[in-house]
């Protein structure tokens, strides 16, 4: 445990008292032997008496300093026990990116008493680290994914939050990921209940170390090796339990020849290539011993057909992925995690292992098993690429078995389903992370020069009627700014960052609001069917924001209808577009089985083509930022990140599936939208008020002081050219302290302050803190490029308004007269 040591002040010697009254002393007698008159005798006195009281009160004042400095140091040892936690490693940082405390855990995984930053992570690991750490400090507390050590043998991801009174400290929370391996847990399978049934069956099972000893084993093995059935067989070696005759048939040695011969198979359960590296070479191996009398009564080549029924119900129970092969190569058995691994469920086995793999692997595969099937008893590995997944290598362990009939080779591999789904999650988070740091960061000076570029455009045509030559060229400049804008909403929506205004409302009417605008978009071809559930609940989220979900999502649908078309030549193609609506409880999503996805009651979308269907290889990458299938210049592949960032940040799920045709084919595609129910009451609707930016800004005309706070010498411009022609008073600076300083110093009075958020040195919300200390009811309009729900989280505070940028000289002129009109 590392806690920062206290070291308080101990007491004053007595030196500053002696030396004060020894001066006293040798002044009085000077003065009495330069002099010598009883007057000066009485000054020199009592100028010594003053001296010594001096000196004492300035004894007393250094003691008392210790101690109160001493009771404001903070106590680590109160914090270290504090943040004690076997599974997380913590550790506490100050602004100088000193450790200043960290717990057991942490020490012992690092082995380092050092800053987070300085620990031996990979080269991107400690980049990522220092942006998340600059992430903290600036919005209080940041994410990494997956960290990796220099030897990539271990794994962890980081959360890290700003803390402490002055909000000057980072804790760093680091948890280690630990991938499942495919023998975890199979030790209390073999000793357990599962490991009797194939005792009673003649299946006897031992899982036995790299170094031969045995780790786990079945009962009955336990009581034919050593005739007990505990636990005695933990610990033995595993070869000393076994005897051969000269014809190489197997016995147990405590039984001898007098037992029934066995036949062995070596399960190798990890392997050397796996992802676990580090750990295959020491992954223990599954022994597998068959009474060759089962079943018959009496040895003999029937012995081992006779076993074969019992081993594919051992291989079924089992979690490995495990098949057998006759002599030829062809497959005789495979269980259902071995069809899980190779993709094959519900399709059922290939005649060969060979027809498994990408033709590049299909002589080397059938060449392996031949070998094992027809030479020694043996076992080994070897790396292929299987048809269904190209892209990553895989390994398929081999081992030759005898005295079980037909079956001549067993093949193993682990299934590794659920690892590749998890590892594209985490990529493809790691992807939108990456991506939605960068839309944020750049939206903010983006956003900036956008709101610059349209304020002056709209200065300038206040100056300009539609029949000067100029007009048109700055509505031009303004109409591609206005674009742009959209872009960085679009990267900003994916990113979940964009600004939501979330109501209360019923999906029906979102649908029946885009209807006519989609029935014109889809044209002629193409016919437009809405279905409604009965009894939908309502749902929270911002209507502008799934209206564009929905046209998204229609555009999208008669393209892949049109391109269908296209692709098969049919000049008279009809296409259907079905917009359904339904209504899912939590009974319904428990049934479903979908572990992402909390069982409660939902408002479901469905929008559904007859386009031709997704193909395979890309329903895990269509929504992806930035890709796209359609041609060069067609298409930015922002549309489906863009639902994709909608529905996740209204609190939805989003799922892309094939709809099958009567034939089994791919007849269209299918997106489904699932959002929440609202659990409170319906909010009574507002009347519609039909005003326009300039006739609400026109509504205010009572004037008023602006303090206006903006880093950008362009945006500050701008905003204030525009303010002061509404007929504001406007007083400027540029940054957070010059903004304070223009409060605390009180020579005016201000009735609004309107401020940006992100500024160097002190940032908008820090400053807005410090001015609620002074002026607490001040109001305060933030415009930033930057999520308002994000900065209500925030930043907290009552009587606190937000207009997102880019914004015109309307938009902030009426914005301004809104707040101003609120207040009176």
């Amino acid at each position: 445990m590392i806690a920062k040591e206290e070291n308080p002040i101990g007491r004053l010697p007595p030196l500053p008292l002696t030396l004060g009254i020894f001066a006293a002393c040798l002044v009085s007698i000077s003065l009495v032997w330069l002099i010598g008159q009883e007057t000066v005798v009485a000054v020199a006195y009592g100028g010594a008496l003053v001296a010594v009281l001096l000196t004492l009160l300035l004894v007393a004042r250094l003691r008392s300093a210790p101690v109160e400095q001493e009771s404001t140091l903070p106590d680590w040892s109160v914090t270290a026990a504090a943040i004690e936690n076997r599974r997380r490693g913590i550790a506490i940082t100050d602004r100088a990116n000193r450790l200043t405390c960290a717990n057991e855990t942490f020490e012992a995984w690092f082995d380092k008493a050092v800053s987070p930053l300085e620990l031996p992570f990979a080269e991107d690991g400690r980049a990522a680290m220092m942006a998340a750490a600059r992430e903290a400090w600036r919005d209080g507390s940041a994410l990494v994914e997956l960290l990796a050590s220099e030897e990539g043998d271990r794994r962890f991801s980081l959360a890290i939050d700003r803390a402490g009174r002055a909000e000057d400290y980072l804790v760093w929370r680091f948890a280690e990921i630990v991938q499942e391996r495919s023998y975890d847990g199979l030790s209390e399978r073999v000793m357990g209940p599962f490991g009797d049934v194939m005792s009673r069956a003649g299946l006897e099972l031992a899982l036995v170390a790299p170094d031969g000893i045995v780790q786990a084993a079945t009962s009955g093995l336990a009581e034919r090796a050593t005739g007990s059935s505990d636990n005695s067989l933990v610990g033995m070696e595993f070869v000393q339990l076994l005897r051969s005759d000269d014809r190489d048939r197997i016995f147990f040695a405590r039984e001898g020849q007098q037992g029934s011969p066995q036949t062995l198979v070596h399960v190798p359960l990890d392997l050397p290539n796996a992802p676990r590296v580090s750990e295959a070479d020491q992954a223990p191996s599954l022994m597998l011993l068959v009474d060759s009398t089962v079943g018959i009564g009496g040895g003999g080549e029937g012995s081992g057909k006779a076993a074969i029924p019992q081993l594919e119900a051992l291989l079924s129970a089992l979690p490995l992925g495990l098949a057998l092969t006759d002599r030829d190569g062809r497959f005789l058995f495979a269980n259902k995690a071995f069809l899980r691994a190779v993709e094959k469920e519900g399709e059922g086995l290939p005649q060969f292992p060979s027809d498994l793999v990408v033709r590049e692997d299909k002589a080397a595969m059938s060449d392996t098993v031949r070998r094992f099937a027809k030479g020694a008893t043996s076992s080994g590995d070897m790396a292929v690429r299987l048809a269904s997944n190209a892209e990553e290598p895989v390994s398929i362990g081999l081992a030759g078995v005898r005295g079980l009939g037909d079956a001549a080779v067993l093949l193993s591999i682990t299934d590794s389903t659920e690892e590749k789904r998890l590892r594209r999650q985490v990529a493809q988070a790691t992807k939108m992370q990456a991506v939605g740091q960068l839309a944020g960061g750049v939206a903010h000076d983006f956003n900036n020069v956008l709101t610059a570029i349209i304020g002056y455009c709209d200065l300038m045509l206040l100056r300009h009627t539609p029949g000067d030559s100029d007009y048109d060229d700055i509505q031009q400049i303004r109409a591609n700014s206005n674009r742009a804008a959209s872009l960085t909403r679009q990267l900003l929506a994916f990113s979940r960052q964009q600004t939501l205004r979330p109501v209360v409302l019923q999906l029906p009417d979102v649908v029946s609001e885009v209807s006519q605008l989609l029935k014109r978009l889809m044209g002629e071809k193409i016919e437009f069917v809405v279905r409604h559930d009965r009894e939908l609940g309502p749902v929270r989220a911002d209507p502008q924001q799934l209206e564009q979900v929905i046209v998204n999502l229609a555009v999208n649908a008669r393209d892949a209808m049109q391109a269908h078309a296209a692709k098969t030549g049919k000049q008279d193609w009809k296409g259907r577009l079905t917009l359904a609506t339904r209504r899912v409880s939590a009974r319904d999503v428990r049934k479903m089985g979908v572990d992402i996805m909390p069982a409660d009651d939902y408002t479901v979308l469905i929008v559904q083509d007859t386009g031709g269907g997704i193909p395979s290889e890309h329903l895990n990458k269509i929504f992806e930022p930035f890709f796209t299938t359609k041609e060069q210049g067609k298409g930015t592949g922002l549309g489906l990140s863009t639902v994709y960032g909608i529905v996740k940040q209204s609190n939805g799920f989003i799922f892309a599936d094939n709809v099958r045709g009567a034939d089994g084919s791919a007849a269209g595609a299918r997106f489904t939208v699932y959002l929440p129910v609202h659990k409170g009451a319906m909010p009574i609707p507002a009347k519609p008020v039909d005003e326009s930016e300039d006739q609400r800004a026109s509504d205010w005309s009572a004037g008023g002081k602006l303090l206006l706070v903006e880093d950008e010498d362009m945006v500050r411009a701008v905003a204030e050219r525009a303010l002061v022609r509404a007929g504001y008073t406007v007083v400027t600076a540029s940054d957070g302290e010059e903004g304070l300083a223009a409060i605390a110093n009180g020579k005016e009075d201000f009735d609004l302050i309107v401020s940006d958020v992100v500024m160097p040195a002190m940032d908008g919300p820090a400053m807005a803190r410090a001015i609620r200390r002074v002026k607490p009811k001040l109001p305060i309009l933030f415009m930033s490029g930057y999520a308002e729900e994000t900065l209500r989280n925030e930043i907290d505070i009552e009587n606190m308004h937000f207009i997102p940028k880019p914004f015109s000289v309307q938009q902030i002129n009426a914005k301004v007269a809104e707040v101003l009109r609120e207040q009176k």
